[in-house]
C-alpha cells in the first residue's frame, strides 16, 4: 500500500464551510486559502497577465501607426519608418504570448494542488463519516457526484483566474484608450454592449442551469443503476433478468436524454442573443469611425484600430459568456461534492480524546444498550466482561445483536446508553485510530480490494516484510493454494475478491488481522465458508492465534467455540446465559438447546 512521502503528503487542509444551501460566494471563499498559500505565485502570475493584456492592447495601437505611417509618411520615410513599427508590432505578439504562457507555467501548481487539497480534504472525510451513511449510499451515484465536483473545482479556478479576470483587464484597457483618444461614443457603445450582452447571459444561463442540474441528477441516478446492476452480476443471472436491467437503465437514459436536449436547445437560445449583440456593436463603432474619417477627424488608422479592438474584444466578449455558463456549470456540479462535505460525522472523536493506553486488554460492556433506528432496539441493558488474554464466545439466534457487540466495541456507531471500557478507559473518550489499530477481525462478510493476493493481505499492516506476510499466508492454510496459482501472490482477486472462493476470502481475511498483530481479536464466523475439513484446520490456527489476547467469537456453529473460556448465549438483544461449554450443557437451557439442535441437524445430514 503506498503511503505519502513528507513532500508529497498535503501539509495542510482547510475546513470548507458545512451547511447547507452554499452559496457561491461562499464556494469562492471556500477556495482562496488553498491558492493563498501560493501567494508569491500568485503575485507573479498577475503581473504576467497584466504584462501580457498590455502587450496585446498595444498591437492594435502598433498597427495604427503602421497604417498611418504607410499612408501618409512620403519618400523613403514611408519605407523606414514601418519597418520599425512593424518590428514592434511583432514584438508585442510575442510578449502578449510569451507573458500568458509564463502565467500558465507560474500557476499551475497552484491550481492542481487547490485540486488534489480539496479532493483529499473530501476523501478523508467521506472515510471519516459513519457506517450508517456508508450503508445508505449508493456508490454508482456517490463516486460520479465526486468525479464531477473535483472537475468542477479545477474549472472553477481555471476559468475564473485564467479567463475573467484577464478580460476585465483587457476591456478596461481598451475603454480607458477609446475614452483618452476619441468621442465618447465609441466608449459609451462599447460599454452599453457590455452591459447588456452581461445582463442577457447572466439571465438566460441561469435559466438553464436548472436543466444542468436535471440532468446531473437524472446522469447519477443512471450510474448509480449500472454499477448496482453490475456490481450484482451473479444474481442478474441467477434470475435471468438482463432484459430487466436493461429495461431500468433505458428508462433512466431516456430522462437524461429528454434533459439533454432542453440543455442543448437553451443553449442555442443564448449563443444567438450573444452573437446578436456583439454583432449591432461592431456595426455601430465602425459607422462611427467610417463617419470620422470621411469627416476628417479620424485617420485611416484610427478606423483600423477601432475596428481592431472590436475584434480583439470580440473574441474574450464571446468567451466570457462561455465562462459564466461553465462557471455556472462548474458549481452546480460541485453542489453534491460539498453537500458531501457537509454530512455530519455520527462517529467523531472528542476534542479532548487522548491515544488508547493499552495494558492487558480487558474489555468490559457495561449496562450497554443500542437501537440503529429509535424504532429498532437491538441491544438491552448487555454487561459483559471479555477477560484479558482469554476467549468469550458468543451465540444466539440470528437477529440476536451478536455482531452488533463488535461493531460498537469498532466504536462504527455510539451506545445509547451505558460504557464500553478497555482497560478501564471508555471507548468515547480515547481517539478512533487508537482504538481500531488495537484491535484486528476476521468479519462475517468478507470483501477484498480489487488487487493481488499480496495486497489484500499486506493490508493488515502495510509495511510488514515478505517473510512476515508469507507467515500469516502459511497460518490461514493459503500457502498450498497460493502455490497452486500461476501468478501466486500477484494473482488478482477480482472486484471485492469475486474471483475466490467464500472460504479462501476468508483464509485471506485470517491472514490480514494476523499480520495486524491486535491486542484484542474478534472472529465474526471466521469459518462460516470453510468446509468441515478445512474448517478443523484452521479452527486450530486460530486457537493458537487467539492465545494470550483478549478474544470475542461470534458464532453460530458451536463446535467451533467448545473450548473457549467462556460462552454468552444472547437472545433478543439480552444476555440469558454465560458459563462454559459442560455447564451450559448441563444447565439445560438456551445454550443446550441449540446445541441439540445442530447435533440433530448433524446427523441427518449426508
Amino acid at each position: 500500500m503506498r503511503h505519502f512521502t513528507s513532500a508529497e503528503r498535503p501539509t495542510k487542509t482547510y475546513p470548507l464551510p458545512l451547511g447547507a444551501p452554499r452559496g457561491e460566494w461562499q464556494t469562492l471563499r471556500a477556495l482562496l486559502p488553498y491558492l493563498w498559500q501560493y501567494k508569491w505565485r500568485v503575485g507573479i502570475a498577475l503581473s504576467c497577465l497584466v504584462l501580457a493584456k498590455l502587450a496585446n492592447v498595444a498591437v492594435p495601437i502598433v498597427l495604427k501607426d503602421i497604417v498611418d505611417a504607410v499612408s501618409q509618411a512620403p519618400g523613403l520615410t514611408m519605407v523606414i519608418v514601418p519597418i520599425g513599427l512593424i518590428a514592434a508590432y511583432g514584438l508585442m505578439r510575442v510578449l502578449a504570448t510569451l507573458f500568458t504562457e509564463l502565467r500558465e507555467v507560474v500557476f499551475a501548481r497552484v491550481t492542481q494542488q487547490a485540486v488534489r487539497r480539496i479532493a483529499l480534504q473530501v476523501f478523508e472525510h467521506l472515510h471519516a463519516l459513519s457506517l450508517r451513511f456508508h450503508l445508505e449510499r449508493q456508490t454508482g451515484g456517490l463516486t460520479r457526484d465526486i468525479e464531477r465536483g473535483t472537475r468542477g473545482v479545477s474549472s472553477l479556478v481555471s476559468f475564473t483566474l485564467y479567463s475573467i479576470l484577464p478580460t476585465i483587464i483587457e476591456v478596461t484597457m481598451v475603454l480607458a484608450w477609446l475614452i483618452f483618444h476619441y468621442e465618447i461614443w465609441f466608449a459609451a457603445i462599447t460599454v452599453v454592449a457590455l452591459a447588456v450582452y452581461v445582463v442577457y447571459t447572466i439571465v438566460v444561463t441561469n435559466w438553464r442551469t436548472n436543466f444542468r442540474r436535471e440532468m446531473n441528477d437524472l446522469d447519477s441516478r443512471a450510474n448509480t443503476r449500472a454499477v448496482d446492476s453490475l456490481l450484482n452480476y451473479e444474481t442478474v443471472k441467477y434470475f435471468n433478468n438482463e432484459a430487466f436491467e436493461a429495461h431500468r437503465y433505458d428508462r433512466s437514459m431516456e430522462r437524461w436524454q429528454e434533459a439533454a436536449i432542453k440543455s442543448q436547445t437553451s443553449l442555442s437560445v443564448l449563443n444567438v442573443g450573444q452573437s446578436l449583440i456583439i454583432s449591432v456593436a461592431v456595426t455601430l463603432m465602425v459607422w462611427r469611425a467610417t463617419l470620422g474619417v470621411v469627416e476628417g477627424r479620424m485617420t485611416l488608422g484610427d478606423l483600423v484600430l477601432v475596428n481592431a479592438f472590436m475584434i480583439q474584444l470580440y473574441i474574450p466578449l464571446n468567451f466570457l459568456g462561455v465562462l459564466y455558463r461553465e462557471i455556472k456549470q462548474s458549481l452546480a456540479d460541485m453542489e453534491r461534492m460539498f453537500g458531501l462535505m457537509a454530512e455530519h460525522r455520527e462517529v467523531d472523536d472528542r476534542s479532548d480524546a487522548q491515544p488508547l493506553a493499552l495494558m492487558s486488554g480487558e474489555v468490559v460492556f457495561d449496562q450497554v444498550s443500542f437501537a440503529y433506528e429509535s424504532t429498532r432496539p437491538i441491544l438491552h441493558d448487555v454487561s459483559l466482561v471479555l477477560p484479558a488474554g482469554k476467549t468469550t464466545a458468543v451465540v444466539g439466534s440470528s437477529g440476536a445483536g451478536k455482531s452488533t457487540l463488535s461493531r460498537l466495541l469498532y466504536r462504527f456507531y455510539d451506545i445509547d446508553s451505558g460504557a464500553i471500557r478497555i482497560d478501564g478507559q471508555e471507548i468515547r473518550q480515547i481517539t478512533q485510530a487508537s482504538l481500531r489499530s488495537s484491535i484486528g477481525i476476521v468479519p462475517q462478510d468478507t470483501v477484498l480490494f480489487n488487487d493481488t493476493l499480496e495486497y489484500n493481505i499486506r493490508y493488515g499492516r502495510p509495511d510488514a516484510t515478505d517473510a512476515e506476510v508469507a507467515g500469516v499466508a502459511d497460518a490461514a492454510h493459503l500457502s498450498r493454494f497460493i502455490a497452486s496459482l500461476p501468478e501466486g501472490m500477484r494473482t488478482r482477486v477480482g472486484e471485492r475478491g469475486l474471483k475466490l472462493s467464500g472460504g479462501e476470502k476468508q483464509r485471506v481475511a485470517i491472514a490480514r488481522a494476523l499480520l495486524k498483530r491486535p491486542a484484542i481479536l474478534i472472529f465474526d464466523e471466521a469459518t462460516s465458508a470453510l468446509d468441515s475439513e478445512s474448517e478443523k484446520a484452521i479452527q486450530q490456527e486460530l486457537m493458537e492465534i487467539s492465545r494470550g489476547r483478549t478474544t470475542l467469537v461470534i458464532a453460530h456453529r458451536l463446535s467451533t467455540i467448545v473450548d473457549a473460556d467462556q460462552i454468552v448465549v444472547l437472545e433478543g438483544g439480552r444476555i440469558v446465559e454465560r458459563g462454559r461449554h459442560a455447564e451450559l450443557i448441563a444447565r439445560g437451557g438456551r445454550y443446550a438447546e441449540l446445541w441439540e439442535l445442530q447435533a440433530r441437524e448433524a446427523r441427518q445430514s449426508p
